[in-house]
C-alpha cells in the first residue's frame, strides 16, 4: 500500500443501480496508488448473515462495513477496504464486502449472479457466509458457480464439462465457508469430526443417474471442482443481543467461544490467504486489480462474458501500453539529463541513445505483463527508433544554429571591414584571404559546434564567394591602374632623366666649346705675342 495512503473506512467499489454496475472513480484512484501485491478477500452470502462484522474484524476495526439487524440489506454492490496486511509486510489486504444474496427488494436474481461472479474473479480468498448449518438451501445458493461454469463453457470450449475445466479452476480463489450461529454437534456416527470434515461430508455426492440425483450432485461437483482448496469455520452465537449491537460490544461481552472462533478465522485468513495471482504466476498489484475491475464490469454491463482469458488479455493490453509509455518517459528523462545538444560527434549521441534505450527496455521488461509475442516490445523499439531519428535531427538543427551564431560572431567583423572598403586596394584580396584563414582557424578552435560544423563553414564560405570575387576584382582593377600609373611615372622619370642627361651633355658640350674657344683665343694671343716678340727681336737686330 502506498506509504502515504490510509483508508479510515470502506468505500464503494462497485455500485449496483438499476440493473447496471458502476465502478466508483474514488475507489479506482485508491487502487491505482497501491504498488504492493494485494491479498484480496471477498465475502458473499445471504443478506443479514453478519458478513460485514467478519470483514470489520479482518480490518482490525469494530466499525467500518455496515452492520444491521433489520430485514433491509445494508451493503449494496461491492464495498472495499484496503489496509496494510497484518502478517505480510509489503503487502496490502483488500477486503471486499458484497451485497447480500437473496435480497427480497431485488427485482431478479441477475444482480446476485453478477456480484457473485465478480467476487470470485477478483478475490484470492472467497468467504462464503451462511447460517446455522450446511444444508441443501445453503448449497443451492452456490448455484452461481454452476451458472458461471455455463458462461465460461461458451467461451472456452463448447464441450467443456466440470471434469474438463482444469484451466478454469486455476482462476478460482480458495474457499472459506463460514457457518454463523452453528448449533449442531460436530460428530458423525458417534465420532467427533472437524469443521473441514463436516464440509467435505456435506459436499459428498450420491449414487444415481436420475434427474433428482443430478440436481443434488451438480452444485456439489462444481464446488469440489472449482474450489479444490476449502476451509470451514463454525461460529457459536456471539451473544443473546441483537446483531445490530454486535459492533458496539467489547470482546468480554461476547461468548468466549465466539471470540476464539473469530480469532481462529482471522488468523487463517491472515496466514493462509494468498496473493491474488494471474496465469503465469503474475502477482496482482493495486493497478492490476483496478484494471481487472474495469474489464469485468465492462463485460458484464455489455452482456458479454466476464472471461478470465479476455480479462488477462485486456490487462496485458493496459499494462503493456502503460509499460511502453513508462519506458519512453524514462528514455526521455535520461536523454534530457545526459544529452547536451549539439554533441561534438554523431557517435557520441548514438552512444547516449543506446545506453538510454537499454535502460528503457529494462524498464519496459520490469513493468510489462505477458507480452508473449513481444508485440509491445516491438512497438517500443519502433518508437525508440523514431526518437533516435528525431534526436539526431534535433542534434543537426542545434549544431546548425550553434554554427550559424559562431560564424556570424567570428566573420561578422570581416564582413564589416569589407563594407568599409578596407580591402579595396591593390593586394586587398590577398589580405582578405589571409584574414579568412585566420578566422577559419579561430572557428575550428571553438568547442561543441556539433556534426554540422564543417558543412556550415563550407556553406558560409560559399555564400561569401561573391564577396571574395568582388574584392579580387577591385584588387585587380586597382592593381592594373596602379601599374599604369607606375609605368607612366617610370616613363616620365626616364624622359626627365634623358632630358637632364641631354641637357647636361649640352652643357658639357658648350663648356667644351667655350673652353676650346678660350684655348684658341689664348693660343692665338700667344701666337700674336710670339710674333710681336719675334718682330721686336728682329727690329732690335
Amino acid at each position: 500500500m502506498a506509504s502515504d495512503m490510509v483508508m479510515p473506512g470502506p468505500i464503494c467499489l462497485i455500485e449496483s443501480k438499476e440493473g447496471q454496475l458502476m465502478v466508483k472513480q474514488e475507489a479506482l484512484e485508491i487502487l491505482s496508488a497501491i504498488t504492493q501485491p494485494v491479498v484480496v478477500v471477498a465475502i458473499v452470502g445471504l443478506y443479514r448473515t453478519g458478513k460485514s462484522y467478519l470483514m470489520n474484524k479482518l480490518a482490525g476495526k469494530r466499525k467500518g462495513f455496515s452492520v444491521g439487524s433489520t430485514v433491509q440489506s445494508h451493503t449494496k454492490g461491492i464495498w472495499m477496504w484496503c489496509v496494510p496486511h497484518p502478517e505480510k509486510p509489503g503487502h496490502t489486504l483488500v477486503l471486499l464486502d458484497t451485497e447480500g444474496l437473496g435480497d427480497v427488494e431485488k427485482d431478479d436474481d441477475k444482480n446476485d449472479t453478477q456480484i457473485f461472479v465478480l467476487a470470485i474473479l477478483l478475490s484470492s480468498t472467497l468467504v462464503y457466509n451462511s447460517m446455522s448449518k450446511i444444508d441443501q438451501g445453503a448449497i443451492d445458493l452456490l448455484h452461481n458457480v454452476t451458472e458461471l461454469t455455463d458462461l465460461l463453457r461458451s467461451r472456452v470450449s463448447p464441450d467443456l464439462d466440470v471434469e474438463d475445466a482444469n484451466d478454469i479452476v486455476s482462476f478460482f480463489p480458495d474457499l472459506v465457508w463460514t457457518l454463523r450461529d452453528f448449533y449442531l454437534s460436530l460428530e458423525t456416527d458417534g465420532q467427533l469430526i472437524t469443521a473441514d470434515e463436516y464440509l467435505e461430508n456435506s459436499l459428498k455426492t450420491k449414487q444415481g443417474s436420475d434427474q433428482r440425483t443430478h440436481t443434488f450432485n451438480l452444485p456439489r461437483l462444481c464446488i469440489q471442482k472449482f474450489f479444490p482448496s476449502k476451509k470451514c469455520f463454525v461460529f457459536d452465537p456471539p451473544t443473546h443481543k441483537k446483531l445490530s449491537q454486535l459492533e458496539t460490544l467489547q470482546d468480554d461481552e461476547l461468548s468466549l467461544e465466539f471470540v476464539q472462533q473469530v480469532a481462529e478465522f482471522s488468523s487463517h485468513i491472515f496466514t493462509k490467504s494468498k496473493i491474488k495471482t494471474l496465469p503465469g504466476g503474475i502477482k496482482v498489484t493495486g493497478p492490476r486489480l483496478e484494471n481487472l475491475v474495469l474489464t469485468y464490469v465492462s463485460a458484464i454491463n455489455s452482456g458479454d462474458l466476464p472471461c478470465m482469458e479476455n480479462a488477462v488479455l485486456a490487462l496485458a493490453q493496459r499494462e503493456n501500453s502503460a509499460a511502453v509509455q513508462k519506458a519512453l518517459a524514462h528514455y526521455d528523462e535520461l536523454m534530457v539529463r545526459k544529452v547536451q545538444l549539439p554533441t561534438e560527434t554523431l557517435q557520441e549521441l548514438l552512444d547516449l541513445h543506446m545506453a538510454s534505450e537499454r535502460e528503457a527496455i529494462e524498464t519496459f521488461t520490469k513493468n510489462s505483463f505477458k507480452d508473449e509475442d513481444q508485440s509491445f516490445q516491438k512497438e517500443l523499439q519502433t518508437l525508440l527508433d523514431a526518437k533516435q531519428k528525431d534526436i539526431c535531427k534535433q542534434n543537426e538543427e542545434a549544431s546548425s544554429d550553434r554554427c550559424s551564431v559562431l560564424l556570424q560572431d567570428i566573420f561578422g567583423p570581416l564582413e564589416e571591414e569589407v563594407k568599409q572598403g578596407l580591402y579595396s586596394k591593390p593586394g586587398g584580396h590577398h589580405l582578405y584571404l589571409q584574414k579568412t584563414e585566420e578566422l577559419k582557424t579561430k572557428y575550428h578552435q571553438q568547442p561543441r559546434k556539433g556534426t554540422q560544423a564543417e558543412e556550415a563553414l563550407q556553406k558560409y564560405l560559399k555564400s561569401k564567394e561573391s564577396v571574395s570575387n568582388a574584392v579580387l576584382q577591385t584588387d585587380q582593377a586597382l592593381t592594373a591602374k596602379e601599374k599604369e600609373t607606375k609605368e607612366a611615372r617610370v616613363k616620365a622619370e626616364a624622359a626627365k632623366a634623358e632630358a637632364e642627361r641631354l641637357e647636361q651633355r649640352e652643357r658639357l658640350h658648350q663648356q667644351q666649346i667655350r673652353q676650346m674657344e678660350i684655348e684658341r683665343a689664348n693660343f692665338l694671343a700667344q701666337q700674336q705675342r710670339e710674333q710681336e716678340r719675334r718682330l721686336q727681336v728682329f727690329i732690335n737686330c
